[in-house]
């Protein structure tokens, strides 16, 4: 689907959670540009590196004890890793070690920072894959070898331990470490919405975030709900395989898209979300039922939360009749008045701007009006 395919924009009418840190306004405002209403939380705090005593460490050491191998594998989190190190004033002396050691840039934006700094890469895989650089140094021989791995926050299961099996001594340089958020309320929040279904989609762009936001549940005790949702009703999108790695290994389905940047990742929701939306011909009015709001002949009609839950309960038994408790028990906090069905009843027809899509059937209840010729789950509970 493109982006221009509808005046509303292709996410419209659907809430998208971002848990990012770093390049988090720029992701919501690919999705705002789209029509998405976005919810963030970082599930995560990157440290500063100026601040950040591991890093020196780590890079003194390194200047110290020269490595034979240095692996970069991010291009801002090399650039940040030699900005630090003029900060602290070793900047020319990592340079040195670096020029020294066989280095290696894991794919075009990594070589540009490589090249940036006056260092000049040794080889760099054509497919940016992780798993082609562990193959070519397992194949040059790591044995007695001092081998300096870049980081940037992300794990990368195997990758150390394979070296390490076979006899390299592995320094890992951890750039942009993360740390849990200083607020941890709108995180909070954001698993609250979450576990309660209020979300269609919710984004990671790195693994330690959704370890994290994992984590928080778990200590709050929402996790049962939370992997509920996130493997029922809440669609999930990862920027790549290492990212969804701690959601996969709670059997969450993580969509991703084939090339691991943030625009294909909205691509991504933009192609697959719409369809996750229920379509029904309504008394002659074609009407597409969203996350929180309803396109009604493709215009879109905003409707309020108690609204949006009494349309989901009808659209799940199109054409039938569903009774006032049954649609109470889908207004949250509404007690045992159905008088409270009525008002909301009322306000989601206002909404809808079409009040004959919904029937009242006296002393019984409410049924969308469906013409049972036009859609074949007429009659039928699809819940």
């Amino acid at each position: 689907m493109q982006d221009d395919d509808t005046a509303h924009g292709p996410l419209a009418g659907f809430t998208v959670g971002v848990t990012a840190a770093r390049r988090a306004e720029e992701l919501g405002a690919l999705l705002r540009r789209r029509g998405a209403t976005v919810l963030h939380a970082p599930a995560l705090r990157i440290v500063p590196l100026a601040d950040d005593s591991e890093l020196l460490s780590s890079t003194q050491d390194l200047i110290d004890h020269a490595p034979d191998v240095a692996l970069a594998t991010t291009a801002i989190g090399f650039r940040g890793w030699i900005e630090a190190a003029d900060g602290w004033g070793i900047g020319d002396a990592l340079l040195k070690t670096l020029r020294a050691a066989e280095l290696l840039a894991r794919g075009p934006k990594v070589k540009g920072a490589v090249r940036a700094a006056g260092l000049t890469e040794a080889w760099s895989p054509g497919s940016e894959s992780m798993a082609e650089v562990l193959d070519r140094l397992l194949a040059e021989g790591v044995a007695g070898r001092r081998v300096a791995l870049q980081l940037h926050g992300e794990p990368l299961p195997g990758f150390v331990e394979s070296l390490t099996a076979a006899g390299a001594e592995v320094v890992v340089v951890p750039v942009y470490r993360w740390m849990p958020p200083q607020d941890i309320a709108p995180l909070d929040r954001m698993l609250d919405v979450t576990a309660a279904r209020g979300l269609d989609a919710l984004t990671f762009t790195s693994a330690p975030a959704a370890a994290s936001f994992l984590g928080r549940a778990e200590t709050r005790g929402l996790l049962p709900e939370v992997l509920g949702a996130l493997r029922d009703d809440v669609m999930v999108a990862c920027v790549g395989p290492v990212t969804a790695l701690p959601l996969q290994a709670r059997n969450i389905p993580a969509h991703q898209p084939e090339r691991f940047r943030l625009g294909p990742l909205v691509q991504l929701l933009c192609a697959q979300l719409p369809s996750t939306a229920r379509v029904l011909t309504i008394d002659g009015h074609r009407v597409e039922i969203r996350g929180h709001a309803v396109l009604v002949d493709d215009e879109l009609r905003a409707v309020p939360p108690a609204g949006m839950a009494l349309l989901h309960v009808l659209a799940r038994r199109p054409g039938w009749v569903v009774a006032r408790a049954d649609l109470l028990r889908a207004l949250p906090g509404s007690g045992t008045d159905e008088h409270a069905v009525e008002t909301a009843m009322a306000r989601l027809r206002s909404a809808l701007g079409a009040p004959r899509l919904i029937q009242t059937v006296v002393k019984r209840g409410y049924r969308l009006a469906l013409d049972p010729s036009s859609d074949p789950t007429y009659g039928r509970d699809v819940s």
